[in-house]
């Protein structure tokens, strides 16, 4: 995920860690619903892990109690800031598993500058690279939390826009109609603005770009200030202030899917993560995504009690 992949410890810290020494054990009274029948991970003292953004805090719980369910005594060391840091933990053995992104990833970890288009195919290049570290990815979810321009419903409905094709196509024919809310990062970025402007033919004068904090974006574009905005295509407040997002037709911006991050020495051992796994997995896309990020973000809810109500309504687990 791209807010994740920015922020990251030094370099001295990633080697230990980042200081990931403290945990607390997950206490969630649950029993096997559709997953972790039989109990496979029974034995098993398993750590979960996560960076510290809303999405990533309600991930790694989902992922902490789906190992519960299937019996495994879980170690909480979700909310370690920045990328680098969660990977690392991973990597040298202070947790056992993370959702982490197939883009982060492969530019972050892997060192890679042009992203691979196709998810699936982005997805298959870092796991097979990873495994030389000793991480071994298991099948990734629809859910893709990268960049996005997104309208609100008035804008919409004058311009007729839903492609960034079709705000190219605008942008020539009526300049003075697309005028943008960004990040200065994103303004900046290779893989952002001017990459887009390059992929779609489309120029905005940068009297018509405008540069602000993350939050402010989202209430410019609803308020109309702006009449299309930087979003994430995973954020809650996409659903909770009704913006349309700007489909990527040429599929220039990175993936970054979510998919289960696992030590393979861990997996060596404890095989049944993967049945455990997979069918949460494959339940998450943007819509999930969209909203349980609003439950805590506009709602204020506890994002572990987000992730436990999400799974027992799905029926992976039940209460025990």
């Amino acid at each position: 995920m791209l807010a994740g992949s920015v922020l990251a410890c030094s370099v001295l810290a990633a080697a230990s860690g980042c200081g990931l020494t403290s945990g607390s054990p997950m206490v969630d009274n649950v029993e096997p619903g559709t997953i972790g029948r039989g109990r496979p991970l029974e034995g098993a003292d398993l750590t979960v892990t996560s960076k510290e953004f809303t999405e990533q805090l309600v991930l790694g719980a989902i992922m902490g109690i789906a190992f519960q369910a299937a019996g495994a005594d879980v170690l909480d060391r979700t909310g370690i800031q920045g990328s680098v840091g969660t990977r690392a933990a991973v990597e040298n053995g202070d947790a056992d598993a993370a959702y982490e992104y197939t883009g982060t990833a492969w530019i972050t970890y892997l060192g890679h500058n042009r992203p691979i288009p196709d998810p699936r195919e982005q997805w298959q290049a870092v796991h097979d690279q990873d495994l030389r570290h000793g991480i071994t990815w298991l099948a990734p979810s629809s859910l893709n939390n990268t960049y996005a321009l997104a309208t609100n419903r008035a804008h919409h409905a004058e311009y007729g826009t839903n492609t960034l094709s079709e705000v190219a196509a605008l942008s020539k024919r009526d300049p003075g109609a697309v005028t943008l809310c960004v990040e200065g990062e994103f303004a900046n970025r290779a893989d952002g603005l001017p990459g887009m402007e390059k992929a779609y033919g489309m120029h905005v004068p940068a009297r018509n770009i405008t540069q602000m904090d993350t939050g402010i974006i989202y209430t410019q574009t609803a308020k109309g200030v702006c009449t299309f905005g930087e979003v994430y295509t995973t954020d809650g407040r996409i659903k909770s202030m009704d913006l349309v997002v700007m489909k990527d037709d040429r599929r220039f911006f990175p993936n970054y899917n979510a998919a289960p991050m696992v030590r393979t020495a861990t997996l060596e051992k404890w095989p049944a993560i993967v049945s455990v796994l997979d069918p949460v997995t494959r339940a998450l896309d943007n819509d999930v995504a969209q909203d349980l990020n609003a439950k805590v973000d506009v709602d204020g809810q506890d994002p572990h009690q987000v992730a436990l109500d999400w799974m027992k309504e799905k029926g992976f687990v039940t209460a025990g």
